[in-house]
Formats: C-alpha cells, structure tokens, sequence
C-alpha cells in the first residue's frame, strides 16, 4: 500500500466503481495524505460541486490535507442516473463498493445530512476499517420516523415529495428555490444561483423525488450504541433541514460521542460565514487526534 500521488489542490481525479446489483458509482479523489472518505449525500454532482461556491472551498480544505474521497450516490451526479432499485441498504453497499475499489483500509468518515446515516450503518458493519466518524447536520431518524408524527408532519412530507416529483425539473427555479432556502437560508444570491443549478443537474425530478421518500423512512437509531470509534458530532443550532434535536440525539446515544454545536442556520458549511473556520479546526483537530497507524490508501 502506497499514499497516493499528490493531486494539486485545483485537481480532481474522477474514477468508477460497480455496486454489487451493477450500478456504476462515480468517486473522486483529490489531494494527497491520509484518507477521509465522504459519505455521499442527498444531490451530488462531483463536477458541479467542485467547482461551486456552495461545496467547492469546503471540498478544498479537506483536499489541502487528506486524500479526499467523494462519490455521487446511485441516481445522481455522474454516478447510474436511473438505478434500477433505490434504497438505504443500496446506499451502504455504493459506499461499502467504493472504500473497496479504492483501496482504503482503515480511514475516517465525513459524512454530511443523509450521509451520516449510511456512515453509522458502515461503521457499525465494519468496525475494523472505520477509524473515526465525523456527522455533520447529520440524523438518525428520517422525517417520518422522529417521535410522535402528526398528520401535518405526514402531509408536509407528501406535499415536499410531490413538490419535488413535479416541479424541480422546471427551468425556472421557483420550487427548488424553497428547497435552498431550507438548505441555505443566510448564503448570498450566487451561492443560492448555484444551489438551485446543482439540483437541476445533479438528478431528475422522479429520482429525486424516490431519494426524498427513501431518506424520510431512514431510522439506525437501534444501532447508535453499537459504534465504536470515536465520533465527532456537528450541527448547526438552527438547521431547518435536520432540526437540532437530531444531532442532539446521535450525540447522546452513540457512546463517548463529542457534540460541537454551530451558531448558524445553514445545513451546509458556507465558506464566508463565521463559523467556517472554526468547523475547519474541529474537524482538522478531531482527525488528528484519531489518526490512525493502518491508515493507508491505494491508487
């Protein structure tokens, strides 16, 4: 096993990898040093995001470090845009097919909204080759599953998953607009100008639309206790996408977990905000801390 050759920092490599039901799952790695892979998410393009100002200063402060391993999840991005099956499980095997093909041994996971889910399901099936768990905005609990539902609670996720089925493809961004301002209500015009175009390009309106439904009905809360690598937990305090109660919980039920909570209401790191570097230094500080000897990647 070998580090891999230094990628410059403005430089990404794109590969792919077969899922085990043969859907191809496109991953990128950038950067050079240890390994962290992300856990994809909900609407991912690897190009578009690369070079956006919503994802793309986040994506490069992690390349600056580490071999930084993203992958666009089935249906999205460049990854099978029509899969024949999606589903939870599907989403831990894409992730399971691309830390194998790319050769990570043992590594840390960064994992973001959705993502922090099918991390918890990785790390709790592969102790052994998880070093650490950084969950971002993350949650346990999708939508339908948190408490007590109320019939609004059921029909607001009806109407959002209609809403997705039928107006997203458009090409005015009036119903995507609601999304981003959920996802990042304090970022400026042309961060929202490029939210709004990554969810037109990152996957289409019936796919996205069976994601929504897929991660509303998402619950490994029976299985928190069963992680055993250390677990750094980030959430902003006034995240209108996966309240803060949320990464409230993974913190209290996954043993010896450290919760940092953010002054922000933005689900995803916004590079100009305030809190931005002080994400960066928690998020540096916590790997170094658990950096571990087998850790290793292949190219």
């Amino acid at each position: 096993k070998h580090q891999p050759r230094g990628a410059g920092e403005e430089h990404q490599e794109i590969r792919y990898c077969r899922a085990p039901d043969g859907t191809a799952i496109a991953y990128a790695i950038a950067g050079s040093g240890p390994p962290l892979l992300q856990a994809a998410h909900f609407m991912t393009h690897l190009e578009h995001d690369w070079h956006s100002p919503t994802f793309g200063p986040f994506y490069r402060e992690m390349a600056a470090k580490y071999s930084f391993i993203r992958y666009d999840q089935r249906g999205n991005g460049l990854s099978d845009r029509n899969p024949d099956e999606i589903s939870f499980d599907l989403f831990v095997q894409d992730i399971e097919s691309v830390a194998d093909t790319a050769g990570l041994e043992r590594f840390p996971i960064y994992a973001l909204s959705q993502g922090a889910a099918v991390a918890i399901n990785y790390a709790v099936r592969h102790p052994d080759r998880v070093s650490a768990l950084i969950l971002h905005g993350g949650y346990a609990r999708g939508r339908l599953k948190r408490g007590k539902l109320s019939e609004d609670d059921r029909v607001k996720v009806e109407a959002l998953t209609n809403l997705i089925r039928t107006g997203w493809g458009q090409d005015n961004p009036a119903f995507r607009q609601m999304f981003t301002s959920m996802f990042i209500p304090d970022a400026s015009a042309e961060l929202m100008d490029s939210f709004n175009e990554m969810m037109h390009v990152a996957t289409e309106p019936a796919i996205a639309a069976q994601i929504f439904e897929v991660n509303s009905h998402i619950d490994v809360s029976n299985v928190l206790h069963q992680i055993q690598v250390p677990t750094l937990v980030i959430h902003g305090r006034r995240d209108a996408v996966a309240p803060f109660d949320e990464g409230r919980l993974l913190a209290t039920m996954i043993p010896d977990a450290q919760l940092v909570e953010l002054d922000t209401s933005n689900h995803i790191p916004i590079h100009y905000e305030p809190v931005f570097p002080h994400l960066i230094a928690e998020i540096h500080n916590f790997l170094a801390q658990h950096q571990d000897s087998k850790e290793v990647s292949e190219r």
